[in-house]
């Protein structure tokens, strides 16, 4: 035990250190000039503290000295697993499905609120899981193809009328085409190149919205955008069918489980496709996949499209669930965090993403309490889970090593 504090010890001093520095000029810089340390010394000894304890049991565990208690608690962790891998997945699948139509029954407005962020971001994440997690191709600039379908619906809308239910399938096809043209320049790229390329893509898309005025109405945004309506049959003066408008939350909450569910169909079933197969035979190995006859420049394109097309489904439905889209919904951060969710799930696993999906959305609201630390508090939960955790919460079971990582 006092080797491994030894070679732990002063990684875990130059961390707190480092940790101090950045506290301090958050609590101990003030508005008026003035400097105190006071506030910052009482926090970052809190943190002390709890991180000590938790390394000293962890020091503890690993030399055996809690074996007595963790031993049995490892047995009932793997009998409670194989009773859970016994059931059936289409019986997991129902009672999630269940789990899912009920919520709104017994939360509130805000946690409606949340739960819609969730599947809004369910719907990227495995929509760029095909790009990053199946056909291996790292890209920066995904929140661009949200942007062409939450703009294509604000513009018919807005401009024509159309219903948000013929929009949707027009913001897919866009977002799929936008995706076709992204793609086709960045094809013969691989690794590092390929990122700086997609990042480059999206910051074009989200500038040309942010400046043509004449279409987009620039950094001001598009305003009046209609939310979903649907058809209720009326016997007021005859029978009738009456349009309404789906305002309530919980109402727009079933639209966005409705468009997950299919997300989640859809990527599962060209996940375990040939397309998928010859996607993840890329991801491994391309110049092995094109010796073996894999069309690789078609089927990169046709990640990016298909990935595309699960943005534009999202950027529709956001668009009309906000009823206003602007730019600034656009930036490369929403890019890093979509990309985020996909790593910390685990790439190429559909419930290791939806997990992803809802750690990076409510864990900043669980830390809400925090106020100006709750970012802290949540980037050190982050960054302790994929240490823990590299592979993602939920690793996906076909995941080789990429060419470009071997050579590297």
């Amino acid at each position: 035990m006092i080797r491994e504090f030894k070679k732990i010890g002063k990684i875990y001093v130059f961390g707190m250190l480092w940790l101090l520095g950045l506290i301090w000029p958050m609590v101990g810089i003030h508005k008026d000039g003035s400097l105190s340390f006071g506030r910052a010394f009482t926090i970052w000894s809190y943190i002390v503290v709890g991180t000590f304890a938790c390394l000293l049991l962890y020091l503890l565990n690993k030399s055996g000295y809690l074996d007595k208690a963790t031993k049995p608690m490892g047995r009932v962790r793997d009998d409670l697993v194989a009773k859970a891998r016994a059931v059936p997945v289409w019986i997991w699948t129902l009672v999630a499905l269940a789990a899912a139509l009920i919520y709104p029954l017994f939360t509130a407005r805000y946690a409606h609120d949340v739960a819609i962020q969730v599947l809004i971001y369910i719907s990227l994440g495995l929509g760029l899981n095909i790009v990053v997690g199946l056909a291996g191709l790292l890209d920066l600039g995904y929140i661009a193809f949200y942007g062409v379908g939450a703009y294509t619906y604000a513009l018919l809308s807005v401009h024509y009328g159309m219903s948000f239910w013929l929009c949707l399938p027009v913001a897919a096809v866009l977002a799929s085409v936008a995706g076709c043209l992204i793609g086709y320049p960045t094809l013969r790229m691989r690794g590092d190149y390929l990122a700086i390329v997609t990042l480059g893509f999206g910051e074009i898309v989200r500038l040309i919205l942010n400046n043509w005025m004449s279409l987009t109405n620039g950094p001001n945004g598009i305003l009046g955008i209609k939310p979903p309506g649907i058809y209720v049959p009326s016997f007021e003066g005859g029978f009738h069918f009456e349009h309404i408008y789906l305002k309530k939350l919980y109402f727009l909450y079933y639209i966005a489980l409705a468009i997950a569910v299919v997300t989640i169909v859809a990527v599962r079933r060209l996940n375990f496709s040939r397309i998928g197969r010859a996607w993840e035979s890329i991801r491994e190995d391309e110049t092995a996949a094109e010796l073996m006859g894999v069309n690789t420049f078609m089927l990169k394109l046709l990640a990016y499209a298909m990935g595309a097309v699960f943005a534009g489904l999202a950027g529709a439905f956001f668009a009309a669930r906000m009823r206003f889209v602007s730019p600034e919904s656009f930036t490369f951060l929403e890019s890093a965090m979509v990309l985020s969710m996909v790593v910390l799930g685990g790439m190429g696993s559909i419930p290791g993403i939806i997990l992803g999906c809802a750690a990076l959305i409510v864990l900043p609201e669980v830390f809400r309490e925090f106020e100006l630390y709750r970012m802290l508090v949540f980037g050190a939960a982050m960054t302790v889970m994929m240490i823990f955790r590299p592979a993602g919460l939920i690793p996906a079971k076909r995941v080789g090593t990429r060419s470009e990582e071997k050579e590297g």
